[in-house]
């Protein structure tokens, strides 16, 4: 089948920077888009970047500027990089990827990883 593994959160005071990565393995014939979440406590799942199979980006108001999201196809993974923390972006960031399975079943399915925590503080 298909694993996402998350790595690359962390504790880090506001202003500092972490960069997540998630990779893909498994039986996949295409990744469609690659999408980061986040969930603080208390609070629903947001989502925070998303990039297309094309490259084409989209960032929540809270996040523009500060955070960027890139792929790799070739190693199927996608990254967060996350710069100028504030204590509101503390929370479990999980990354999301659609992918499309190889013949004979091509079908699309969205899976998640396990989650990191990032946290943000003193």
């Amino acid at each position: 089948q298909v694993q996402l593994v998350e790595s690359g959160g962390g504790l880090v005071q506001p202003g500092g920077s972490l960069r997540l990565s998630c990779a893909a393995s498994g039986r996949i014939f295409r990744i469609n888009a690659m999408t980061w979440y986040r969930q603080a406590p208390g609070k629903q799942r947001e989502l925070v970047a998303s990039i297309t199979s094309g490259g084409n980006t989209n960032y929540a108001d809270s996040v523009k500027g500060r955070f960027t999201i890139s792929r790799d196809n070739a190693e199927k993974t996608v990254y967060l990089q996350m710069n100028n923390l504030k204590p509101e972006d503390t929370a479990v960031y999980y990354c999301n990827v659609n992918i499309q399975m190889p013949l004979p079943s091509l079908r699309i399915n969205d899976y998640w990883g396990q989650g990191t925590q990032v946290t943000v503080g003193q």
